[in-house]
């Protein structure tokens, strides 16, 4: 199977499983599923404080222009030239700003309220399904996961792992400071991938060279432009 095929199947997959679960949300008006209710109880009686502030500086990391900064360098991992690395910078930054618009559209589209306000141990405002933080950071995650699978640098394995450990925690420290619903986070991490794997459908059709990783016997990995000389 080829890697846009895998990414189309991939992304067929996710939204069939967003749209199954929107749906649910949306046949019950809102109202929390019991693993909702369930995780939400453990977390409100599991917060020391400084457990709270530890988990406050970790959920600060999937907004504001820390994930932009973030798929911004993955694009310039991706690229080998420096005409690439921009293209790649500026495909990553229109993807997860693009994601982000989509993202706003169905949140205002399914209207589902965020836990009550008394249980919240950070600010929050808007609507709740799918979390805006599990979204940007799973997101994010996929593009910088993506780029360093590219380029297979030495430990690149760890760095896959941090990466989507990073990604999974940010979704997961919404459930813990009560302002999302745990099935807020799935949403957004079904909603990251499907739009992640229709981006990557698009890549792998329009930036091969973007997405292709360089060959270990080509002599001018660094210099795609650049004539080869006749053996």
């Amino acid at each position: 199977m080829t890697r846009r095929r895998t990414a189309a199947v991939a992304s067929l997959a996710a939204l069939a499983g967003f749209a199954l679960l929107a749906g649910i949300v949306t046949a019950r008006n809102g109202s929390p599923l019991p693993v909702d209710s369930t995780l939400l109880s453990w977390a409100v009686g599991h917060r020391p404080a400084t457990a709270v502030t530890a988990i406050r500086r970790l959920t600060d990391t999937g907004t504001g222009a820390i994930p932009y900064v973030l798929a911004a360098t993955a694009g310039v991992i991706a690229g080998r030239t420096k005409r690439q690395k921009v293209l790649a910078a500026a495909a990553s930054l229109l993807c997860l700003g693009v994601g982000q618009l989509l993202r706003r559209a169905v949140l205002n589209l399914i209207g589902r309220a965020r836990p009550p306000a008394g249980e919240w141990a950070t600010h929050a405002s808007g609507l709740s399904f799918p979390s805006g933080h599990a979204t940007t950071a799973a997101l994010t995650a996929a593009l910088l996961i993506t780029a360093v699978l590219l380029r297979s640098p030495p430990g690149r394995f760890l760095a896959v792992a941090l990466v989507g450990c990073w990604g999974a925690a940010v979704g997961l420290t919404r459930v813990y400071l009560g302002v999302h619903w745990f099935s807020d986070v799935i949403g957004g991490w079904l909603f990251a991938l499907a739009w992640y794997g229709a981006c990557a459908v698009v890549a792998a059709r329009w930036l091969p060279m973007l997405i292709a990783p360089a060959h270990k016997d080509d002599p001018y990995p660094g210099n795609d432009a650049a004539p080869r000389p006749n053996p």
